[in-house]
């Protein structure tokens, strides 16, 4: 065959939906061009992708709110 040459393995992409496999639903929200730098910025310093410090920040929030009640 002459396609022998190209490696079956994953690419990267589609490694890493493995690893984030049941992060399923995606949030659009709008943000201040001061706040995209913001994270831009904690994103290039900290080496991470603009959605895990986004999930990170809101990780964040959700546990300092643990005692606010949501359900009716």
């Amino acid at each position: 065959m002459q396609y022998q040459h190209l490696a079956l393995t994953p690419t990267r992409r589609t490694a890493r939906k493995k690893e984030r496999k049941g992060l399923n639903n995606v949030v659009s929200l709008r943000i201040s061009d001061r706040e995209k730098r913001v994270l831009d910025r904690i994103s290039e310093a900290t080496h991470t992708n603009l959605s895990d410090v986004v999930r990170e920040a809101l990780s964040f929030w959700l546990t300092t709110r643990k005692g606010i009640c949501l359900e009716p």
